[in-house]
């Protein structure tokens, strides 16, 4: 089986990984799934919610980057992050410039969202061209939902629009725009950045009862977020291609690039499962914390069906390989 360039395949995860747990322990309540953003421990009646992640595909703000990753994923539980470590891995022409740089970044990052940074590792590392931050998020947490929940006939709500991350990856690079895009939507698009949290809308949801599932749209996109929540719940959907939003300078980097918004990376925005007839008192919520939402299809059994703009129904079989990925090798970025 050939690897592809990304996240593994959730066949190659479900073979050789998702079971190789080391030793049972009856303290692990949420053990690794394909599509759940993170695990949970018990000890006594508290829960300790833990995730990982890398920044990977990045050469600006990697810091900043890799603290909003990690905090989104534990948010997906609908509890605020608590806790990080930290593992920084940089190229062999490193300067101490570059260490003080994504130190500080993720200082003034996890210091702005409340988060304690309690340890981690750095060094040179052979054969990198970019830095590569890894981090992993804790909370303790009484309650809790996971990517795996969502439930039959549960409406599938956006917030903000898709490809926010993959957006601003693209608008900050000038090698991959030079000339093809206008300069001021190029700015406007890369300020997307600044929509990379999920935090405060998770947590807003969460508090309205009315969710029973969620998960961060990382790599693959909305398209490929919506697929691993619905393997993750043994569940089909009905995605309408008309009713997901994509913002303007989105569309327009994609056109200029050739990439499938729905397919681009997605942090900063949040899937949320909700219960049918529950939808305007979460969307409601989300804007009061400051973003937006909007009902883009529903869980439901048998199949996973996107229906396109025209009216064509694709069946989803596999995750899709994100679109950042396609960029990096044909731009050798």
């Amino acid at each position: 089986m050939e690897l592809k360039l990304g996240k593994l395949s959730p066949e190659v995860l479900e073979k050789y990984l998702l079971n190789m747990t080391g030793a049972k322990s009856p303290d692990l309540v949420v053990a690794p799934s394909l599509g759940v953003d993170f695990g949970v421990v018990k000890h006594g009646k508290t829960r300790l919610v833990v995730s990982s992640d890398p920044v990977t595909g990045v050469r600006e703000r990697v810091g900043w980057y890799a603290v909003n990753v990690n905090a989104n994923d534990v948010a997906t539980s609908g509890n605020a992050p608590q806790f990080l470590q930290s593992i920084i891995l940089l190229p062999e022409d490193a300067s101490v410039r570059d260490v003080a740089r994504i130190s500080s970044e993720i200082n003034r990052t996890a210091s702005d969202l409340g988060i304690t940074v309690v340890g981690g590792h750095t060094e040179l590392t052979p054969g990198l061209r970019r830095p590569i931050v890894a981090m992993t998020a804790f909370a303790f947490a009484d309650s809790y939902v996971t990517a795996a929940d969502a439930r039959d006939g549960d409406s599938i709500v956006l917030t903000k629009t898709a490809g926010v991350e993959g957006t601003a990856i693209c608008a900050s690079d000038a090698r991959a725009l030079r000339g093809k895009l206008d300069p001021a939507v190029a700015r406007r698009a890369a300020g997307f950045l600044r929509k990379l949290s999920i935090v405060a809308e998770a947590r807003a949801a969460f508090a309205t009862d009315a969710v029973h599932a969620m998960h961060d749209c990382t790599e693959g996109g909305v398209l490929g977020a919506v697929y691993e929540m619905s393997r993750a719940s043994g569940l089909g959907f009905v995605l309408e291609e008309a009713t997901i939003p994509v913002a303007p300078e989105t569309a327009a980097v994609c056109s200029v690039l050739n990439l499938n918004p729905l397919r681009l990376i997605s942090s900063g925005a949040l899937l949320v499962a909700v219960a049918k007839g529950k939808e305007k008192d979460v969307v409601a919520a989300v804007m009061r914390a400051g973003s937006r939402a909007a009902v883009i299809g529903k869980f439901r059994k048998g199949k996973r069906t996107l229906v396109h703009e025209d009216g064509e129904k694709e069946e989803v079989t596999d995750a899709p390989t994100d679109e950042i990925w396609k960029l990096i090798s044909r731009q050798g970025l």
